[in-house]
């Protein structure tokens, strides 16, 4: 059975917030979902053109002066209804592809300190994350004022905040493992 595309129910579900252009969708994203699930123009504008001709979306021109018409897109009847129907199935897993974790899983090839400087980087990077992500939440705690919209954005932005204090504790703990290698490599010398 041939894996089912979820880029249409993004596009659904940000046009049951805001409909819009591809334009438009594309820079809501960036300041939604695009920490964890984000589109390219190249798969934006095919999908809406797609969610059109199923009849699940419809789309309007607006005139601009000097510029060539503006296309807005709206989530029809039939659009939220799939939409709906399609959040009550229970989510896919799909298998992680993490080379981090294949480059340390093959790491032996290499000198251990280099394994210590792909963790070392990828530390950072969550600390970064991490930073991020708590400004975020505090950003949408000032914005927000509809309690929905506020605990459904923090349930996705906490999500982020805690995988990053977990993959630190895990880059810790990993980083002591491959000191006591660069321990155990020095010792043999």
């Amino acid at each position: 059975m041939p894996k089912e595309n979820k880029s249409r129910y993004a596009m659904m579900g940000l046009l049951s917030i805001c409909p819009g252009s591809g334009y438009d969708i594309k820079k809501f994203m960036e300041k939604s979902t695009s920490n964890f699930w984000s589109e390219s123009y190249g798969q934006i504008y095919p999908m809406l053109k797609k969610l059109v001709d199923e009849g699940l979306a419809v789309s309007r021109a607006e005139k601009q002066e000097g510029k060539p018409d503006r296309y807005v897109y709206t989530l029809t009847e039939r659009g939220r209804q799939e939409l709906q129907r399609w959040l009550l199935e229970p989510v896919e897993e799909a298998p992680e592809r993490n080379e981090l974790l294949l480059k340390l899983f093959f790491g032996q090839q290499v000198d251990v300190p280099d394994n210590i400087e792909h963790v070392q980087r990828f530390r950072q990077l969550n600390v970064e994350l991490l930073e991020k992500y708590r400004g975020i939440e505090a950003h949408l705690k000032d914005i927000c004022k509809d309690q929905q919209e506020l605990a459904y954005s923090l349930i996705t932005v906490r999500y982020g905040i805690h995988r990053c204090l977990a993959l630190l504790n895990w880059c810790d703990e990993t980083l002591e493992t491959l000191q006591t290698l660069v321990e155990i490599d020095a010792a043999r010398d």
